[in-house]
């Protein structure tokens, strides 16, 4: 028992060394980074990250919790407005600012990681919350009324390929693109749209998942 506690502080210090690499390398290149780069900035064994994280999802789950936690923050300060049009902006801009700064979370707003189970509810009650900001806009006449959630996700994949190309070029150009699809899904600006809308469950399956 007295050799037990030493142990359980180089367990929690390894886990903290391995989610600050993570995070940054995450950030610097995106979520697809080799397992074995980040055990090796963070000092330690690819043993000792399975130990800890014993998938990627896991560590996905380590690494982006206060993020997702963030971006449900920013739709209830949205939802929270008085002008719901401008709450849907600001929230689009928000969460399209986070993808600009971080590659991992770029890939994140893209992408979905069913294993990453901390992850996709948060996603969901994200998603929750992105309902009511839409539903909210256009109840008030600002937002097009044809507008889904899936919708939006053209939005964030959009914007994920906007920033990956542009990051090293121009690094605010998505403000350009975010501002010309914003313009197109006003109310005043809506014209029939030649297909529907993805369901469900044909957006997540766009969303896909990450490499192991």
């Amino acid at each position: 028992m007295v050799t037990a506690r030493p142990l359980r502080r180089d367990a929690q210090r390894n886990r903290e060394l391995l989610v600050a690499a993570a995070r940054a390398l995450f950030a610097e290149r995106g979520i697809d980074v080799p397992l074995e780069e980040i055990a090796r900035r963070a000092g330690v064994s690819i043993g000792t990250l399975y130990n800890r994280f014993p998938h990627r999802a896991a560590l996905i789950d380590a690494v982006f919790a206060d993020r997702v936690t963030a971006t449900a923050a920013l739709a209830e300060h949205a939802l929270a407005m008085d002008d719901p049009w401008e709450g849907f902006v600001f929230f689009l801009e928000r969460v399209c600012e986070l993808q600009a700064t971080d590659r991992g979370y770029n890939d994140l707003a893209a992408r979905r990681i069913p294993e990453a189970t901390a992850t996709e509810e948060a996603r969901r009650h994200g998603e929750r919350l992105m309902r009511r900001i839409v539903a909210r806009a256009q109840e008030a006449g600002a937002l097009r009324a044809d507008l889904t959630l899936e919708d939006l996700a053209f939005v964030f994949w959009g914007q994920a390929r906007t920033v990956e190309a542009t990051r090293e070029i121009a690094p605010d150009a998505w403000r350009r693109h975010l501002a010309l699809m914003l313009d197109g899904l006003r109310a005043s600006a809506a014209h029939p749209l030649p297909e529907p809308p993805l369901r469900p469950e044909e957006a997540m399956q766009a969303m896909g998942g990450c490499r192991d």
